[in-house]
């Protein structure tokens, strides 16, 4: 998010609290937040009682970004730093009650609400934003060339030195995109050049953002095809072959060693072999079929990419942004597994 549109969010959240009767103020002396990242501090307070918050600003919050919201928003806080309140422009009942549940603080532009304290308790939900405030949801994110490049980028950090062929050839898009994606990497420090060298700055918030982002643009687009699966519990012993298709979200997990029966099969494959669908007993799924599913999704990314943390799975990266995706608590556990296994050591806590 641009760093403009995180002040708005956040000015009409102030608004909207204060129209609740609480004290809020910026605390001075603390920058205001570059784009996602914890930066300014709010004081709420009400009546002699007050609390001291970082804020971190989320636009377009929904239940399949949340899981990777809250990854975000647990890790480890600096020394002194207070709790974390999630600022965004709205949240539904839905959504404001899994965040409580979490114990997630939170307050929205529509002037939703979850603050609780030593001194006070706010709780409010339902209210709908107004359209000035859709308007600005509906704003664009990430492009779908900025999430496939870094994804390409994510499986190997050591293609970010190479040519903006090799680049465009492993994400699988456009050579004429790449000089405007790579601009935009580099403005917001994703991509680092150091002796005229491009390196990807890795860290766990750069694979959680990217995550977020997947979630709300790229990864509706890739879903092809629901199936009901006759066989679905047999699901380990399909022939599947690695040229037609490989294992992705909770099936994926569960091959690299999560202690996660899956609840959904999610196959990334351009289509459903026959030997597969004879496997499975696979029939396509009706609007009431929410039980024994196989989800079909295309692959987005070049041919390099193809090989997963298994033989059979896709890149680690989107195995967890896949079962943070589902917003699951055990699928969402599952990922931090993915993480701390595969992905850690590249994208460390910083």
């Amino acid at each position: 998010m641009k760093t403009g549109e995180a002040g708005v969010v956040l000015e009409r959240t102030m608004q909207a609290l204060r129209a609740h009767h609480l004290a809020v103020s910026i605390l001075p002396d603390v920058p205001a937040p570059p784009e996602d990242k914890a930066g300014t501090w709010l004081r709420v307070g009400r009546g002699r009682g007050s609390s001291s918050y970082s804020v971190v600003v989320k636009r377009r919050l929904t239940p399949s970004s949340l899981g990777a919201v809250l990854a975000q928003l647990r890790q480890p806080a600096d020394a002194g730093q207070p709790p974390v309140l999630l600022i965004t422009d709205h949240v539904n009942p839905p959504l404001a009650e899994r965040l409580q549940e979490s114990q997630q603080q939170f307050a929205d532009a529509a002037g939703n609400a979850y603050l609780e304290t030593a001194d006070f308790l706010v709780l409010i939900r339902g209210r709908k934003p107004d359209a000035k405030q859709i308007a600005l949801r509906a704003s664009r994110g990430f492009s779908n060339s900025r999430l496939k490049v870094l994804f390409a980028l994510i499986c190997d950090p050591q293609l970010a030195a190479a040519p903006y062929r090799s680049i465009a050839a492993a994400a699988n898009v456009a050579l004429g995109s790449l000089p405007a994606v790579v601009a935009e990497l580099q403005r917001d420090e994703s991509l680092l050049v150091q002796h005229r060298q491009r390196r990807l700055n890795a860290s766990k918030r750069l694979l959680d953002e990217w995550a977020q982002a997947y979630a709300i643009g790229l990864r509706g687009r890739t879903l092809s095809g629901r199936h009901v699966a006759g066989n679905f519990a047999g699901w380990r012993d399909w022939h599947l072959h690695t040229a037609h298709a490989r294992w992705g979200g909770e099936p994926a997990a569960r091959l690299l060693g999560c202690d996660l029966q899956p609840g959904v099969l999610t196959l990334y494959g351009d289509r459903l072999p026959a030997r597969l669908v004879a496997d499975g007993h696979l029939a396509p799924a009706g609007p009431a079929d929410y039980q024994g599913l196989l989800e079909l999704r295309k692959p987005f990314w070049g041919e390099t990419l193809a090989a997963g943390a298994g033989p059979q799975t896709v890149p680690p990266a989107l195995i967890y942004a896949d079962l943070l995706a589902t917003g699951n608590v055990r699928c969402c556990a599952a990922a931090q597994t993915i993480y701390e296994s595969f992905l850690a050591r590249a994208f460390p806590l910083r």
